[in-house]
């Protein structure tokens, strides 16, 4: 048996069902492999290598099962660097296969040699070559251990073209797979008993506790139970940008998002006011806390920490308790736990959170309902808002970093169990929205994906406009469009002046480029424009369409961004907050 068929045969096995990629020199054996499979797992060619990186790092955000891409050597291991560093450092499973030039052609001055294994290292958990043919079935088995073990990553294997082309012995190797092992988490883990009653000891001294949910609560689907866990001592909750949609927006405990980028102000304050805050599934790090400068009352002394990686435990502040265990099971057996809390003791501070919330909201509606041209990005978001919740159907919705995440993350409403939301919040790339809506398709056929992406990230990865018609996926695009690298122009204008460099470009004619590929296309310049737009966008489902919303730049205007308005003088804590200008 070939080595191909053997690791095509494996990755059926531990339940693959897409492999995304683009074809090379060097991976024209795993192809035919794959083609002789084309019943049990599907090929999805993406147009450039850092695209499928980032359709798997959809499929293993929105699934928990390692999302699977592979290159060809050289050039294509080098693109397809960006989505595995950023998978890695969002804790999302994902394996990449780069086929690579024969193992005799080591050092031969061979076109595309490369040090792959090398080159992934510092970005991956686990980064190999497979050095003899009877290794593959043992090296496979590990990548997805590594990827779904502990805090799940990212895993690159570096396969030389000539071990799939190896004939292998099959009575000297094991095709088995480890069960636990096809999603994450693979064997989760449990803390003492005796922590989580330490834990709840804690929560019942506390007069005004707060819960904030990250990431790592949407990577365990443990919405549910920490929303229970809130309602149960009625504890109020935030969330990290990556933990939005932990709890729905509009519950009574829900507080909003806490940070720097598109934070709530009422969230910020909830943090800054706390006498004991539980972060569950959280690392605490530079976003959340203003570069650990907020809140201003230090954390130490007056947290705990419950996370499924114990090398982040009391990293940035001195914890009160730290809790080791998959969140998941954490949260279902403090739900278990019998606790001397009385939840009225909670009330008044619940009550002045909210008092504060609604203020905020008042207050925001004014800019919510702004009609004025160019389009306001929050006007743009309550269109969306209005749009998704009239669709009746859950989707699965992916947002570049830029334009769209400040107000994104302050203003859009998830109130169903089912809508996903995702930001790439590692290293905060543009480009990846677009082709994460293929990822998201093949993760659950059954959500609609929405891509959400400025007019920066789109010049990235316009060729997956193909993609998307070639496979007739049902993505809703919308391009936020204003002509400039916006959060880049803003930084230059923070200065307090206008001199702004290589930053702005051509606005695209978004409409027109996506009818060239085949897509249906709105062009939105007024609020209006806009709602009949978002309505066709909802009720079309023939294939992809694509909404060219010409918004107002974040360069325009001081977006809400805690440390931009500090800079400019502004109280980031305001919950009737005022228009700011650079200059």
């Amino acid at each position: 048996m070939r080595g191909a068929d053997i690791l095509v045969d494996m990755l059926i096995g531990y339940g693959v069902d897409t492999i995304f990629g683009v074809p090379g020199d060097t991976n024209v054996p795993l192809y035919e492999a794959l083609q002789h499979r084309e019943g049990e797992i599907r090929h999805v060619m993406a147009r450039d290598e850092r695209s499928a990186g980032f359709m798997a790092d959809a499929y293993g955000r929105f699934t928990n099962k390692p999302g699977v891409f592979e290159c060809p050597s050289g050039a294509g291991a080098m693109y397809s660097l960006p989505p595995v560093a950023e998978s890695n450092g969002s804790s999302v499973p994902v394996i990449l296969l780069t086929i690579d030039i024969p193992l005799p052609g080591e050092g031969r001055g061979v076109l595309t040699e490369l040090d792959c294994a090398k080159l992934f290292e510092p970005v991956t958990k686990l980064s190999v070559q497979v050095k003899t043919p009877e290794k593959l079935p043992e090296i496979i088995r590990r990548a997805f251990r590594v990827a779904c073990s502990g805090k799940p990553g990212a895993v690159h294997l570096q396969i030389p073209e000539d071990m799939l082309l190896a004939e292998i012995d099959l009575t000297r190797i094991s095709l088995h797979v480890e069960e636990e092992c096809r999603t994450f988490p693979a064997y989760p883990t449990l803390p003492p008993r005796s922590k989580l009653e330490e834990l709840l000891e804690l929560l019942s001294r506390a007069e005004r506790p707060l819960i904030v949910a990250g990431g790592g609560v949407n990577r365990a689907r443990a919405g549910d139970e920490i929303t229970r866990l809130a309602e149960k001592f009625n504890v109020p909750m935030c969330t990290t940008m990556t933990g939005q949609g932990a709890i729905d927006d509009d519950h009574r405990l829900a507080i909003g998002v806490i940070g720097d980028n598109g934070y709530h102000p009422h969230a910020n304050w909830a943090l800054e006011y706390s006498d004991f805050t539980l972060f569950v599934g959280s690392r605490i790090g530079s976003i959340v806390t203003i570069g650990w400068t907020f809140p201003r009352i230090t954390l130490n002394r007056r947290l705990a920490q419950i996370d499924i990686s114990p090398e982040i435990m009391a990293n940035n502040y001195e914890n009160l308790l730290s809790i080791q265990g998959d969140a998941l099971l954490v949260l279902k057996e403090l739900l278990e736990l019998k606790a001397s809390i009385e939840p009225a003791q909670h009330e008044a501070w619940v009550s002045e959170l909210n008092r504060r919330r609604q203020v905020f909201w008042e207050h925001a509606e004014e800019a919510l309902s702004d009609e004025r041209v160019p389009l306001r990005p929050e006007r743009a978001v309550r269109a969306f808002n209005q749009a998704l919740q009239s669709s009746g159907k859950p989707a699965l919705i992916y947002s570049d970093a830029g334009t769209p995440t400040p107000y994104m993350t302050r203003f859009l409403k998830i109130n169903d169990r089912e809508t996903r939301f995702a930001i790439p919040r590692a290293f905060g790339g543009l480009g990846s929205a677009l082709p994460a809506t293929v990822g998201a398709w093949r993760a659950d056929p059954s959500k609609r994906p929405i891509g959400l992406f400025g007019d920066g990230s789109f010049g990235m990865t316009v060729g997956e406009l193909e993609t998307l018609v070639r496979l007739q996926v049902p993505a809703i695009l919308i391009l936020f469009n204003n002509g400039t690298f916006g959060w880049i122009k803003g930084l230059h204008r923070l200065k307090g002046h206008n001199q702004c460099f290589g930053v702005d470009f051509l606005a695209p004619r978004g409409q027109a480029i996506a009818e060239a590929y085949g897509l249906k296309a709105w062009t939105a310049k007024t609020a209006s424009d806009l709602d009949a737009a978002l309505a066709a966008a909802f009720a079309h489902d023939d294939g992809p369409c694509f909404i060219d919303v010409h918004v107002e730049s974040i360069a325009d205007r001081v977006p809400p961004v805690y440390s931009w308005l500090l800079k400019r003088g502004e109280d980031p804590l305001e919950l009737r907050p005022v228009e700011k200008a650079y200059f």
